[in-house]
């Protein structure tokens, strides 16, 4: 079942040319840039209290999509789905620590496919899944096969790690933990990723070689670590604290109550620690706004960006205490929106916002489009190529998303969610537009009946085919402890 309509552009290659082709030369560059654990917390999404002035300009440039959504609200599953135009039903990876090929030997990823193409196909900093910190200046879970060149920074944020606050003391990359740092901007991890892209990106200027450069900056993910400067940007006692309802947790099935109550050291923090938390996130936010400014600006500087197609998005989204959570991992809007913002060759409603749902398999088939070359036919996602053309031109759509047993389908106005098989484990539908906080389940309710029923169809749709094995695709399943092929 196709979301939207899908386009490709076919582009042969010819590597025993002995030189390049016209069409060769004018195809765009990619620059990709990922944060870690973002969400939309930014001055381009309407939220007036963060400081994030380089991904709005990026944003007046291209084009916004207001509703992009992760199809797993996990680093490494998130990360798995999205190089490779899959669904986790698909990929088979649905926790950390795992390499991809681990389960899809023979599956092409997204870097691969322009490695394939001739592009030089770099990686500096976190693309697949790292545990953070401790893989910090390693390969982590990264893909070998996907890239020509690798590059892991590790900087003072990794060798002060003994000078940061956890509230579990010596934990950090999955507890809430902060530190205002001392020294400068280049010497924390993000800011000798930046340099090392700026670098990459003056020599690419000057040579003219084609490039797919992925630049993964590691914050704002836990440690929340940035120079002094970026948390006086926020002072802890101007911050608010969300609130939650009382009595909410029994309005939501039990297995989306256990998800925003998991990590029992993070449930009803003091107020001073919470705020203090949300300073240190929103810090780090700008923190890496600054970087991904300077790489912007070499880009402007060495004439790259008028071959460039620039992509900025994170990996999930992020509770910063809303729905009495903290971090990740729930179905939740604030856990699986995304930024995404897309800008360079190809994208002619600059300014423009796409408001339908997209989703993160969709980076894969769009770049390809953009760029003139062919995906694989296992790619999942749809071309957004047609949309920045003329945000006009969206047509409507849904994004599908996972979590545990809980599959949540959402629409222009609306998110439903069945827990366990045919819903046995509960049910939630959220109307975004009279409850975008998510706050009032009315998937029990006489009146929204007829809408369930025909959400729950299109979703069991949607579900069925996100776990169909594409063609021509190996998949290794662990089955007590064997590795069993199909």
């Amino acid at each position: 079942m196709f979301r939207r309509p899908t386009a490709f552009i076919l582009l042969l290659l010819a590597a025993s040319q002995p030189a390049a082709t016209a069409a060769e030369e004018s195809r765009p560059n990619v620059l990709f840039i990922i944060c870690d654990d973002l969400n939309c917390d930014l001055g381009c999404y309407g939220d007036e209290r963060i400081e994030s002035p380089n991904i709005d300009r990026l944003a007046e440039q291209g084009v916004r999509f207001d509703r992009a959504y992760c199809q797993f609200p996990l680093c490494g599953p998130s990360r798995a789905s999205f190089m490779t135009s899959l669904y986790p039903d698909q990929t088979l990876v649905k926790r950390n620590a795992l390499y991809i090929r681990e389960h899809l030997p023979n599956v092409r990823t997204m870097s691969q496919m322009f490695r394939d193409a001739g592009y030089i196909a770099t990686r500096i900093g976190k693309i697949y899944h790292y545990n953070v910190p401790l893989h910090i200046g390693t390969s982590g879970h990264d893909d070998p096969y996907s890239w020509d060149i690798t590059v892991n920074p590790r900087g003072r944020d990794v060798i002060e790690q003994d000078k940061i606050f956890s509230l579990v003391p010596g934990s950090y990359g999955g507890t809430l933990s902060w530190l205002s740092a001392d020294g400068t901007d280049r010497e924390q991890t993000d800011g000798i990723a930046a340099d090392e892209a700026i670098e990459r990106l003056k020599g690419y200027g000057k040579s003219q070689e084609n490039f797919f450069m992925a630049v993964g900056l590691y914050r704002p993910h836990t440690p929340y670590v940035a120079p002094h400067d970026y948390f006086r940007k926020y002072p802890a006692d101007k911050i608010e604290v969300p609130k939650v309802p009382a009595g909410y947790l029994d309005t939501i099935p039990p297995p989306a109550a256990k998800s925003v109550r998991a990590k029992k050291h993070q449930i009803d923090l003091e107020d001073d620690l919470a705020r203090q938390a949300i300073q240190a996130y929103h810090a780090t936010i700008t923190f890496a706004d600054a970087q991904i400014g300077r790489i912007l600006d070499a880009l402007e500087e060495t004439g790259l960006d008028e071959n460039t197609v620039v992509v900025f998005t994170s990996d999930h989204g992020y509770h910063m205490g809303e729905h009495g959570h903290w971090q990740k991992s729930t179905l939740f809007e604030n856990a699986t929106r995304v930024p995404l913002v897309i800008a360079g060759p190809g994208v002619e409603d600059r300014g423009g916002v796409a408001k339908e749902p997209v989703e993160m398999v969709d980076f894969y088939p769009t770049l390809a489009e953009l760029c003139g070359l062919k995906a694989p036919g296992t790619v999942q996602g749809d071309s957004l190529a047609g949309i920045l053309k003329d945000t006009a031109s969206e047509k409507p759509s849904s994004a599908l998303s996972q979590f545990g047993t809980g599959y949540s389908l959402r629409t222009a106005r609306y998110r439903y969610t069945e827990w366990g098989e045919n819903g046995e484990q509960g049910r939630e539908l959220y109307d975004h537009q009279a409850d975008p906080d998510e706050l009032k389940n009315l998937a029990n309710d006489e009146a929204s009946r007829d809408l369930v029923n025909r959400l729950a169809e299109e979703l069991h749709e949607r579900v069925h085919a996100a776990a169909e094995q594409p063609k021509g695709l190996t998949q290794i399943k662990f089955e007590n402890r064997r590795r069993v092929r199909k």
